[in-house]
């Protein structure tokens, strides 16, 4: 089947074509098994959307690139595409694969392909050498029923752009098997990159996982999602942070600040929220995220309703500096890469957003080590993928000349040392990694020497401290205690020392005892994590001293609490409670509650579930005599009442999860009872006046003690309903479309067929033929809507109706003319000359426009269509309008 332009490389308005005018003109070049109007054999070459200086031009498209949901690219150039036309939403196995590109003679224009693997839903993909790492979806070949998750690693060691043979799996069940077979992969786990420390870091969507073993019989649990990080063997998997929603990648910097872009609380507007990832850091999804806000780490910045996807920090020196060492973030409900211009603040940072590249549901990027970035369009593919949707896009500075990466398997030691020193983030890399396959003498000889050599930039010199801390390993601690005397690099040299939990034993504790009290904030965060990573207990004291700020405020009743305002002065607090909970230090905690400064070790207890915990904390309540601190004691008991169970994976996820928090599923414990039995009788001592203080303690940590006013039933009950969504339910009430998440009305439409005559009713009482006509008898106003069905499936109607600027045609882009008699118009292009522009508006309405007289010409980067129109619905009456549209063929 022959398809234009229209149907390849560019989005559609609303997703809808419209008809060619015409037909016989259309045709004239053929490549592969596409056809391509004479318009679009430039776009071939060149496409839109790429900011000054960049050029971007088309690489692959939808017949060898359908559906592209994740990307790598070799230093060397060759470029590794996951294929998944199962989508966020499918179920069905055997439609995913990763595919091998190459430009042999690197004039920006693919030449040859290989088929690598096939593997389902292919979500991350690192390529280190020989082998090639990818993250994906699992299934049963018997039931074809989803298992799970795998990071798994292909070798191709003949470099055929074949993969050997089976892959190798690192670390198995890394999602929730149950929720990808009841919904699929969409809050699964994603992206995965390598940091210069030489682990490979995991974006953790909220689905989370369950046992996740790795290759050395580890296994961890993580309830919501997170960055989780692994040996490139696949042993020493842990957790880096938690409380994320549904990160799909991360992206890591040259001194490893990592930042993630994910969505916020559910039902709360899915806002995106941009973060710096802090090891050990606590980020709230969803149980602290509302209630409980002065006990996370909050994100940079809100910004406004999108879908985070690929994500990466670009440091090449090929790259102009205005668009240069800055996190990229892509989002794909906005179709924007854009840039995160972050400010050091601290221990943390500030940001600006900033719109870099507009490209249709961009995926994922990345770069090679000749400066060639690389884009993946999802294209409206709907959320079950399209065979016929998607692309690849590569973008290059203007003037950017090609410069062939060096074989590091052949380059020697010598040589390796001179790639480390680069100005490239990808030379140093795998210049790293090149170094540890090489004889350990040489190698620790290089990395050290570099290490300390005060003349060479920053980025060099950390990169050669990570180095030399794997080649030496144990017997790299004497002299990474010498390197972190240095002002300059101290923290990086604290990180190295306590980077590998297997080589700890031998490492002095005094150096970071001491980092606690430097003048650089970042140095005494470093301190506080490394700290709680030696596992140490008698670090806990001088922990303990760490300054609780006036920030940690507890949020009002019934209002939602600062998740979205940086507080770089919560840090170092945030970090030392997490490290006294992993020493668990108990005693020592108890023990500081009799000092002036108790609030941090009152914020540690409420996380250590241990009798000497309860029975600490009620000694001190008898022996203080400040009612401040006996209420802060009383709050703290209270926090202790209930506490996590052990997670199973076969509860909490849901789109709208329960955000009361502090517990998803809280259940008693064996010092409950002696917890409820002192508040009772300090709540009698107290008499009537504290009762309120008491029921507030009872609804906000949900201990349901009925003395104290327990929650009604019926409301926990009606909660918990809400996290599922009950079509039966709710198909039929007034206005649940605009109160419904669009993925979620997907997976209704998969149930609810709809009526096409109630459709046709609905398409004239919601106004759409306003704007968009049926029949070629009826004047032409905005998209066509006479063959929608057969160019479109039920998804990307649906989609195109509730994200109209989700996909937008190169046809129907909305376009402003400015004219130099000071006249405007607005419309999308109908007919374009040498002399002259056609518009025609959303109302039908046609302008010609002389270009002699044309003064500015702007394309607009939002549809004609405004957003919400149908929000009135049932998800009933909507799946009927989808129903109606569908039978247009």
């Amino acid at each position: 089947m022959k398809r234009t332009l229209n149907l390849i490389l560019f989005p559609l308005l609303l997703g809808l074509t419209h008809a060619v005018e015409n037909p016989q003109q259309q045709v004239i070049k053929k490549i592969g098994n596409y056809s391509f109007t004479q318009q679009a054999q430039d776009s071939l070459k060149m496409l839109s959307g790429a900011p000054e200086g960049l050029i971007m031009t088309h690489f692959t498209g939808p017949d060898l690139t359908p559906s592209p949901a994740c990307l790598a690219v070799a230093p060397t150039g060759e470029l590794y595409v996951g294929v998944d036309m199962i989508g966020s939403l499918g179920k069905d196995m055997g439609k995913g694969f990763i595919r091998r590109f190459v430009d042999t003679d690197n004039d920006g224009e693919m030449d040859k392909h290989t088929d690598f693997a096939r593997v389902d839903n292919p979500r991350g993909i690192f390529v280190l050498g020989d082998q090639v790492f990818v993250l994906h979806t699992t299934f049963d070949a018997t039931t074809g029923i989803a298992t799970g998750m795998d990071l798994v690693v292909f070798e191709d060691r003949d470099r055929d752009g074949v993969a050997d043979g089976a892959a190798k799996p690192l670390v198995v069940g890394l999602s929730n098997a149950k929720y990808i077979r009841e919904r699929g992969t969409d809050h699964a786990t994603n992206g995965i990159r390598m940091g210069i420390d030489g682990w490979i870091y995991i974006a953790v969507g909220d689905f989370g996982f369950h046992n996740a073993t790795g290759t050395d019989g580890k296994k961890l649990t993580m309830l919501g999602g997170g960055i989780l990080r692994v040996r490139p063997d696949g042993t020493e998997v842990e957790v880096y942070t938690h409380g994320l929603r549904n990160i799909y990648d991360l992206a890591i910097d040259p001194y490893m600040n990592i930042f993630t872009r994910d969505n916020t609380n559910d039902g709360g507007g899915w806002d995106i929220r941009f973060s710096h990832q802090i090891q050990s850091g606590e980020y709230g999804y969803p149980l602290l995220f509302q209630n409980f806000t002065e006990e996370i780490i909050p994100a940079l910045a809100m910004l406004g309703g999108g879908s985070g996807t690929g994500s990466l920090y670009m440091d090449e020196d090929t790259w102009p500096a205005k668009y240069n060492k800055v996190p990229m973030m892509a989002d794909w409900g906005r179709s924007f890469l854009y840039l995160h211009h972050v400010t050091p603040d601290g221990p943390s940072f500030t940001q600006k957003e900033e719109e870099f590249i507009k490209l249709p549901q961009i995926t994922d990027l990345d770069v090679d080590g000749s400066g060639r970035l690389y884009l993946a369009a999802w294209d409206g593919a709907g959320y079950s993928g399209n065979p016929d949707r998607g692309y690849v896009a590569r973008v290059v500075p203007k003037g950017w000349t090609y410069k062939a990466f060096p074989d590091t398997k052949r380059a020697s030691v010598a040589d390796l040392a001179n790639l480390l020193k680069s100005g490239s983030a990808i030379a140093r890399l795998y210049a790293s990694q090149e170094l540890l396959s090489r004889p350990t003498d040489e190698a620790t000889a290089v990395t050290l020497s570099t290490a300390k050599d005060k003349d060479l930039p920053l980025s060099v010199r950390v990169a050669a401290i990570y180095t030399y801390a794997q080649v030496a390993k144990e017997k790299a601690i004497s002299a990474l205690v010498e390197l972190a005397k240095e002002e300059q690099v101290r923290e990086f040299a604290f990180r190295a020392l306590t980077d590998r939990i297997g080589t700890l034993e031998q490492v002095p504790i005094d150096p970071f005892i001491d980092g606690l009290k430097d003048p650089s904030v970042r140095v005494q965060t470093a301190s506080i994590v490394a700290l709680g990573r030696l596992g140490r207990v008698e670090a806990a004291n001088a922990l303990l001293q760490t300054a609780v700020p006036a920030s940690f405020v507890a949020p009002a009743k019934g209002v939602e609490g600062p998740h979205d305002v940086p507080n770089a002065a919560i840090i170092p607090a945030h970090l030392a409670v997490r490290a006294l909970v992993r020493l668990n230090a108990v005693n020592s905690s108890v023990g500081f509650l009799g000092t002036e400064s108790p609030d941090l070790a009152l914020w540690a207890l409420r996380y250590m579930h241990d009798t000497r915990a309860v029975d600490g904390l009620i000694a001190a309540y008898g022996k203080t005599k400040d009612q401040k601190l006996k209420d802060k004691i009383l709050v703290t008991l209270a926090r202790l009442y209930k506490q996590e169970p052990a997670y199973d994976a076969s509860w909490w996820w849901g789109t709208r999860p329960d955000s009361h928090g502090p517990y998803y599923k809280g259940v008693e414990w064996e010092s409950s009872q002696v917890i409820e039995k002192f508040l009772k009788a300090e709540s009698l001592k107290a008499g009537v006046s504290k009762k309120p203080f008491f029921a507030a303690l009872n609804d906000k940590f949900r201990m349901e003690i009925a003395a104290f006013n327990v929650v009604k039933k019926d409301v926990a009950v009606k909660e918990v309903a809400e996290q599922k969504v009950d079509l039966d339910k709710i198909k039929n009430q007034k206005g649940q479309v605009g109160k419904t998440s669009i993925e979620d009305i997907m997976l209704a439409l998969a149930k609810i067929k709809g009526d096409p005559v109630k459709g046709k009713a609905l398409y004239t009482k919601q106004g759409c033929f306003a704007c968009h006509s049926t029949s070629k008898s009826e004047p032409m106003k905005g998209p066509f809507m006479g063959q929608i069905g057969s160019i479109m499936n039920r998804e990307q109607i649906a989609e195109s109706i509730l994200k109209p600027d989700a996909s937008i045609s190169q046809g129907f882009k909305t376009v402003l003319v400015g004219t130099k008699d000071k006249k405007s118009y607005m419309g999308f292009v109908t007919q374009e000359t040498a002399d002259k522009v056609v518009l025609r508006d959303i109302a039908g309405s046609v302008t010609t426009v002389q270009k002699s007289n044309i003064a500015t010409r702007k394309e607009m980067p939002n549809s004609m269509m405004p957003a919400g129109l149908v929000n009135s619905l049932t998800v009933e009456e909507f799946a009927s309008l989808v129903a109606y549209l569908e039978k247009q063929k």
